[in-house]
């Protein structure tokens, strides 16, 4: 009976690459005699799922992954952990060091890393802090809602202030709003421990940033604050992970992470924060929070500036949840004019975009207004990702003009005293009540986002005068565009019902072949391949789609490595789905992931309103295969399109 391996590949995107590693790892496995299962996560979901007997009968684990894979099930299994970029080329050496023992075993599936993945920790900090953000902005969301609520609408004006009755209904909301924003910090604290050392530092983690909530365990009558809670996180999760890493006798790996390490992890955080930690970090977060309550004139413009270019610079990237989490973090201390100030910030962007593409016509597409008006939606509900479609095509003029915006927003709010009494921005938490000076925060709101309009209209240039003529061409309705193809194209466009039916030959015809691709570098390539005339009843406006291609292309090389490229792109301006081989001997540079030419290029394109997972399982078709040398050798000594044509006939 052969050995049995077990491995997961996955990438951040979980499209081409968590496949070209299955794939690869599939076949190297065959060809040692290995039986070898690969589950794959990606954007479609967890595929070929392994089971509790796969797991047992294996010999160890291969993670070949660039984002986190939940350990918890292979407890007692030997694993290996490496970027999903190995499994594509060292197959062989991963599963050979299986076979040899390497790794290391835990009772929590804890991984051993390759000897060429040590690099890895240079994004585990931040990671951590983002596992723990991620996880507490929904208590701290749902706890200030409830809050605002309760107070807006049960509260009534009182000599010490706006109160809700005791005993009223209203005040069991408040309540219970009250509640959920009092697991602010221990959640922020455990969930940074569990991605460190993964489920034995979760119970650590908590009880370390309870500690740190609250001031009596350290003698304090204030708290440390989220400062303390993240402190208490990290230093949960690295004496969980310094414990689990103990060599113990064989008995005690099953009480390990139930017993002992959330037992010692706790009580070694816990004193520490008593006896070291607390009334330092204590007093620290106290100055700190006076200081910035009592910010005025200068000092508060040079806070509320470096605030709002934070949060536009990257649109929900790590300086925006830094800002976020500085702002947040404050609220439970009474200092509410620096969430304030976050809260005009992150709606800025979307909302004065969204408003651009529709009052400049000449610098915005048709299908730039579709994504503005979105934008504006996702602004109203604070979501500064809405501007990420439009910085993506034109960066260098668009970023400065969301990022101008939004400081004017945010010292405008600062300087007005705008408060934010929970940890979200936009309209819709002034609408609810959980905003001070709502007149104010919506003319700052206002004010940033002509701010952002008026140099919109300076730096971004007009589209070209046929570009613009023709995307407004193509502001027909579909059943128009249908009309005027052939009925050939009529029959292709029909789409399948389910994602599992697709064959690749029922997306293109030998016209969609070009056997020498004649550009050197791939966008060149893209205009070629766009411009065919096979793809005229295909395609409503090429330019657009030619536009979502690159957009696509310049969120991440579709350049996969071994001369293989698979660019791909949706939009509402393709007609049928529909796809574009292309080769060339002499190689086309792509910045493919291992600097090599381009010899194979299938282009695919998808429909915006298409449904289900076609462009994803197309891919993943088209990965698994390309990984084959003899059926990536016959399409590249192929003579004719009629032989590429029959090559392709056995995609599905």
């Amino acid at each position: 009976m052969s050995k049995k391996v077990i491995a997961i590949t996955a990438c951040p995107v979980g499209v081409a690459h968590t496949y070209m590693a299955a794939e690869n790892l599939e076949r190297m496995g065959e060809e040692m005699g290995i039986d070898i299962k690969v589950e794959t996560h990606g954007s479609i979901g967890i595929e070929n799922p392994l089971t509790q007997k796969d797991i047992d009968e294996a010999e160890g684990l291969i993670i070949a992954s660039d984002k986190d894979i939940d350990k918890a099930r292979f407890a007692g299994k030997r694993i290996i952990e490496v970027p999903v970029r190995e499994g594509i080329d060292r197959p062989q050496n991963l599963i050979q060091d299986i076979l040899d023992g390497k790794g290391k075993v835990s009772s929590q599936g804890a991984t051993s890393k390759s000897e060429n993945s040590s690099d890895d920790n240079q994004n585990s900090i931040y990671r951590a802090l983002m596992n723990g953000v991620s996880y507490m902005v929904p208590f701290v969301v749902t706890g200030g809602l409830l809050i605002a609520v309760a107070l807006s609408l049960g509260g009534i004006p009182t000599e010490a202030g706006f109160m809700i009755p005791e005993g009223s209904f209203w005040a069991n909301v408040n309540a219970i709003g009250g509640a959920a924003m009092g697991y602010m910090v221990p959640i922020l604290a455990g969930y940074i421990a569990y991605a460190i050392a993964d489920r034995p530092g979760l119970v650590p983690g908590m009880v370390g940033g309870m500690i740190a909530a609250n001031g009596s365990f350290y003698g304090s009558e204030a708290n440390t604050g989220f400062i303390g809670g993240i402190i208490a996180g990290f230093l949960a999760g690295y004496v969980a992970l310094a414990i689990k890493k103990i060599p113990v006798p064989k008995a005690l790996n099953s009480v390990m992470p139930i017993i002992i390490i959330p037992v010692f992890a706790s009580l070694i955080v816990g004193l520490l924060f008593i006896y070291l930690i607390g009334q330092p970090v204590a007093s620290l977060f106290t100055t700190m929070t006076e200081w910035l309550a009592g910010m005025q004139g200068a000092n508060s413009v040079i806070l509320a500036t470096i605030i709002g270019a934070m949060i536009a610079v990257d649109m929900g990237g790590p300086f925006n949840k830094t800002a976020f989490l500085f702002g947040s973090g404050l609220i439970a201390e009474g200092v509410f004019n620096v969430m304030g100030a976050v809260a005009v910030a992150v709606s800025v962007p979307p909302i004065a975009l969204g408003i651009a593409s529709h009052l400049f016509k000449n610098k915005f597409s048709e299908a730039d207004r579709q994504a503005g008006t979105a934008a504006v939606v996702m602004g109203f509900f604070g979501i500064t990702e809405g501007a990420i479609p439009f910085a993506a095509k034109n960066p260098a003029r668009i970023i400065p003009a969301i990022v101008g915006g939004s400081i004017v927003g945010s010292v405008t709010g600062m300087l007005t005293g705008v408060g934010g009494h929970v940890a979200h921005g936009g309209p819709i938490v002034a609408l609810l009540g959980a905003i001070d000076n709502v007149l104010f925060y919506f003319l700052a709101l206002l004010v940033g986002v002509i701010v952002t309009i008026v140099l919109i209209g300076v730096l971004v240039p007009s589209l070209e005068p046929e570009v613009a003529a023709a995307d407004n061409e193509a502001l027909t309705d579909d059943n128009e565009v249908e009309n005027q193809a052939p009925v050939a194209v009529a029959e292709t466009s029909e789409e399948p019902a389910e994602a599992d039916e697709v064959a690749l030959i029922d997306l293109m015809d030998e016209d969609l072949i070009i056997m020498d691709v004649e550009a050197s570098e791939k966008q060149q390539a893209f205009n070629e391949f766009i411009n065919l005339s096979a793809l005229d009843y295909r395609l409503s406006d090429k330019e657009t789609v030619l536009q979502a291609v690159l957009k696509r292309e310049s969120e991440g090389s579709t350049g996969m490595g071994e001369g293989i490229a698979i660019p791909h792109a949706k939009s509402d301006s393709i007609i049928a789905p529909t796809v574009v081989f292309g080769r060339s001997e002499s190689g086309i540079q792509w910045d493919s992931l291992d600097g090599q030419p381009v010899n194979v290029a299938f282009l695919i394109l998808v429909p915006e309103r298409h449904k289900g997972d076609m462009h994803l399982k197309i891919l993943q078709i088209l990965a698994r295969k390309l990984m084959d040398p003899e059926f990536k050798a016959s399409l590249l000594n192929a003579k004719t399109r009629d032989e590429v044509y029959n090559i392709l006939k056995e995609v599905k």
